[in-house]
């Protein structure tokens, strides 16, 4: 039997969780981050692209965008304490690439990690948004 941990507050531990920022290394294509905030309770963070992509021409971060989840950690109710690593998510442009394509593309590679996030595009060609939710696997 686990004994009561006194020190858990689920309000405060379920609204910790990971900054989200985003950046555009691309000419022509455009984000911004509406709600920067992933919470171990639920909410997620949305990130807004905009526009088509000039893409990547050669090496170097140029035509490039990036996604960034910062470390954090929380406590459980049963008083352990996880600490959550951060990460940075680059994806190299193509000409031409819409919004939402590139909204697919970060969905694609942050659901097929190992990591605890996962990610839901939505939109359109002009304007399309990335939800990400803080999911730890069972």
């Amino acid at each position: 039997m686990k004994k009561k941990n006194d020190k858990y507050n689920p309000d405060a531990e379920l609204a910790k969780g990971a900054d989200l920022t985003a950046e555009s290394y691309d000419k022509t294509q455009g984000v911004a981050v509406p709600a920067g905030k992933v919470t171990v309770g639920g909410k997620a963070g949305v990130v807004e692209f905009t526009g088509e992509a000039f893409g990547r021409e050669g090496a170097g971060i140029d035509g490039t965008m990036s996604l960034w989840l910062s470390i954090f950690r929380y406590m459980r109710p049963d008083g352990t304490v996880n600490h959550v690593a951060g990460w940075n998510i680059m994806l190299a442009l193509k000409a031409g690439q819409n919004a939402l394509e590139t909204a697919k593309g970060f969905e694609a590679y942050i659901n097929a990690a190992t990591r605890p996030y996962r990610a839901k595009a939505s939109g359109g060609k002009d304007k399309a948004l990335l939800q990400i939710v803080y999911r730890e696997k069972k």
